[in-house]
């Protein structure tokens, strides 16, 4: 409900939240893309507010990277009566996903509208998708599509070890870089295939072992977190001479993790990235880190676009129903930094550029802006632009 504005009171804020690990393992995590969807979101209020001048909070619910809390969080949110919820990371966002079309079918004037911020398996938005959840970036088999074209074009590319986590994501990397290396590159050697328990193993060394073993020049790896930093760690610390493919460059930490250990031999696709041309918020970059008390670059695309494409939402729907700020969303264009977005209407898939980027020192042409504090920045080595990888429709959402 909204207080009048004509009785000297300011209207409710529009309340969004974001379930993320706010705890745990992944702690650094969450609240790094919390505090990249607050600023988002105070560009946003400093420019007039949605489309009928309210301001956008952000409220944050810990889901401890785990999907029954992260369940438990998405019933804080409509016990709190919000009715727009983002998230990530693929075995959360199936739960959520899955919780919110149940809720929405037993409350159809209470409904909830599930942005998907980054959680990349395919299947939520193939054989899991629905009207009520939209992904705001690239999937899993996108990902590899460009990074298998990329490497397929590479002589030096003979032999790859695939190391994952064993989650939805993990092994979506896992299954779509086997299958389309045999299809680009029949003769490029799989020497290796593993999948870990995520955030369980603490000595990599074992497994750097198998690497060097099996004679692999090439790791495309899809870990995050502690399991990416202390397998590049490990491997540096045996000087085993590999290139890693890794998937995740955007995360917090991700940088600041890997270290000295990944320079020049990991390279990371991004949806976009501080140092890629151009950068509209080079201005504002050391601002945000001031502000909100940050060691990241303001360049977490995701979640920028997940607040610009709402307000552009609102704006067109006139309203902030989810039903018809859902179907507002449909067939959207939107212009950000990369290029050109567009959200597919048929599976809520968003179709946008993707880079991959190298980990270089800063101060050379092209890294202008170190990433962490580490004295590493990422520099752009290959942009796709996302007409050139469409995924195929596997999915046609029912709408309401």
């Amino acid at each position: 409900m909204l207080l009048s504005i004509f009785n000297g009171y300011a209207a409710e804020p529009l309340r969004i939240a974001t379930i993320q690990p706010l705890s745990g393992a992944f702690a650094l995590q969450g609240e790094e893309f919390v505090k990249q969807l607050h600023a988002a979101a105070d560009r946003v209020n400093k420019a007039g507010g949605i489309y009928d001048g309210r301001k956008i909070e952000i409220v944050a619910l810990d889901g401890k990277a785990n999907a029954q809390e992260s369940l438990l969080a998405l019933k804080q949110a409509t016990d709190s009566n919000i009715h727009y919820v983002i998230s990530n990371m693929s075995s959360v966002v199936h739960a959520l996903s899955d919780g919110v079309v149940k809720h929405n079918r037993r409350n159809p004037d209470n409904r909830i509208l599930l942005i998907n911020m980054d959680a990349r398996d395919p299947a939520l938005t193939e054989s899991k998708c629905n009207f009520w959840h939209f992904r705001l970036n690239f999937h899993t088999d996108t990902e590899l599509d460009v990074l298998t074209d990329y490497l397929a074009k590479q002589a030096s590319v003979k032999k790859v070890y695939l190391m994952n986590q064993d989650y939805a994501f993990g092994q979506a990397v896992q299954k779509t870089s086997r299958k389309l290396l045999k299809q680009k590159r029949p003769d490029i050697e799989i020497v290796g295939d593993t999948l870990i328990p995520i955030a369980k193993v603490k000595d990599f060394a074992p497994y750097v072992a198998k690497i060097r073993a099996s004679g692999a020049d090439t790791v495309i790896t899809g870990n995050w977190g502690n399991d990416l930093f202390l397998l590049v760690r490990a491997g540096s610390d045996a000087g085993l001479d590999v290139r890693y493919y890794i998937l995740v460059g955007n995360v917090a930490g991700t940088t600041a993790g890997i270290g000295s250990a990944g320079a020049g031999n990991v390279w990371s696709l991004f949806p976009w990235h501080a140092n890629a041309d151009p950068n509209p918020y080079a201005d504002f970059n050391q601002t945000y880190k001031t502000r909100y008390d940050s060691v990241e670059n303001y360049d977490y695309i995701p979640a920028h676009r997940s607040i610009a494409m709402l307000t552009e939402a609102f704006a067109k729907a006139h309203n902030d129903d989810p039903l018809k700020v859902g179907l507002a969303l449909e067939g959207m264009t939107h212009e950000g930094p990369e290029g050109i977005v567009w959200m597919r209407p048929a599976d809520h898939q968003l179709i946008a550029p993707l880079y991959l980027a190298a980990l270089t020192k800063a101060g050379q042409p092209g890294v202008r802006f170190d990433a962490e504090g580490t004295g590493l920045g990422w520099k752009t080595v290959y942009k796709a632009e996302g007409k050139e990888f469409v995924p195929p429709v596997k999915c046609r959402v029912e709408r309401p």
